[in-house]
């Protein structure tokens, strides 16, 4: 591409920048449509126009996806750093008292599975706000934020120990997990995959099959729902997941299985009792995104 020295160099669109950033980290055009507010002519349009203006191409396509040539992956790295300082750059005029730093426990399987998208989306709103993560167990962030040591705290809970405390966000089914095609289901004493004492996913589990007088084994135990995951998709054993946990190379297992149903959870949002403006502004971002995560799912 020739460019003319007695014209200035044309600058690149922050709002086109947004959108090859969406379908970069989506690898879908219309996913990206979706997340930018536009349709999907609209967005391939201005991916056109900003390969035209550069003079690369950006996306290798196929039927089913879209991934970045070499020039793409260059251009990835300088828009995300546009974008952050121009959202840095507006945030000091529009809200500049919201900055600081916020303190933010959540259980593995939430810190894992849902909090980096909240809180990539919460810092290309509210750049000058830092968030601390805390992953741990539920009992053990709610002592946290009884002594002080959290701003916020995100927990799950059953009927106990926590009956009335915090609030209802979010409410999900418990079902049990087992491998695509596995058989770990049909062994005795049935293998189970959980964490110790204080995991309402556990008390449940264990619970409902002494119960229904199923003999079992703790055959994994782990505080991380990810290794627990390793376990079940490898068919070593099944355990109690989240519904939405629950991916194409697992399967949920029931009474058809000889196994009891489980019963719901709620995940529930503690808040301190001083609120600044950055701390409401990171309890608002957790509760909007998780309307959003209901309403996927309905």
């Amino acid at each position: 591409m020739t460019i003319s020295l007695r014209r200035p160099i044309p600058l690149l669109d922050n709002e086109v920048l947004r959108t090859f950033v969406a379908i970069a980290e989506t690898g879908n055009f219309s996913t990206a449509a979706d997340a930018v507010f536009r349709t999907p002519s609209a967005v391939s349009m201005q991916i056109k126009k900003l390969e035209e203006q550069l003079g690369v191409i950006l996306f290798l396509r196929d039927a089913r996806s879209v991934s970045l040539t070499q020039h793409g992956e260059m251009l990835l790295t300088y828009a995300r750093n546009i974008l952050a300082l121009s959202n840095e750059a507006v945030s000091r005029f529009i809200m500049p008292e919201l900055a600081g730093v916020v303190r933010l426990g959540a259980p593995d399987d939430i810190g894992e599975r849902l909090l980096p998208s909240i809180l990539k989306s919460f810092s290309e709103s509210y750049p000058g706000i830092m968030v601390d993560v805390t992953v741990d167990m539920s009992i053990n962030l709610k002592k946290r934020m009884e002594e002080q040591r959290l701003d916020l705290a995100l927990i799950n809970c059953s009927t106990k120990p926590f009956p009335t405390e915090g609030e209802i966000i979010y409410t999900e089914r418990l079902v049990w997990a087992g491998a695509k095609c596995g058989t770990a289901y049909r062994r005795d004493p049935l293998p189970i995959s959980i964490w110790e004492d204080g995991c309402i996913w556990r008390s449940d589990a264990i619970t409902k099959l002494e119960q229904n007088g199923r003999p079992f084994r703790i055959a994994f135990l782990s505080a991380h729902t990810m290794a627990q995951r390793a376990a079940v998709v490898s068919d070593l054993a099944i355990a109690p997941f989240p519904r939405s946990y629950i991916t194409d190379d697992m399967r949920i297992l029931g009474t058809n299985e000889g196994l009891p149903d489980l019963t719901s959870f709620d995940i529930r949002l503690l808040t301190a009792s001083q609120m600044t403006d950055p701390i409401r502004a990171v309890a608002n971002s957790i509760r909007e995104a998780f309307v959003e995560i209901a309403r996927v799912a309905a």
